[in-house]
């Protein structure tokens, strides 16, 4: 199995997130940051599960969509996965400072 490492950035995304939700639901804010963790197990047996990135083509640089969000992860070996960043998709990936240019 796949070692998926949650990043700094992508748990600051994700506190963010549940943050903002809060102000209207803290029962969906938790529920969403729930959705978050669940989406990326798959990862840990199928690494490549994700499209690539489309603003990057690397392919070691993926995506799981997950209703407006968009989980990036990167592919740092066979035994590792780094989850980079959690984006919103309305927003331009090129504003993310995560994801290097």
């Amino acid at each position: 199995m796949v070692e998926v490492n949650w990043t700094i950035q992508s748990l600051n995304d994700i506190d963010s997130i549940s943050e903002f939700i809060a102000k209207d639901s803290m029962h969906y804010a938790q529920i969403q940051a729930k959705r978050f963790f669940d989406a990326v197990l798959i990862l840990e047996k199928v690494p490549q599960y994700g499209k690539i990135v489309p603003e990057k083509k690397d392919p070691l640089l993926r995506e799981i969509l997950l209703g407006s969000y968009r989980i990036i992860y990167r592919i740092v070996s066979d035994e590792k996965i780094d989850i980079v960043t959690i984006h919103h998709s309305k927003r331009l990936l090129k504003n993310n400072p995560a994801i290097e240019e």
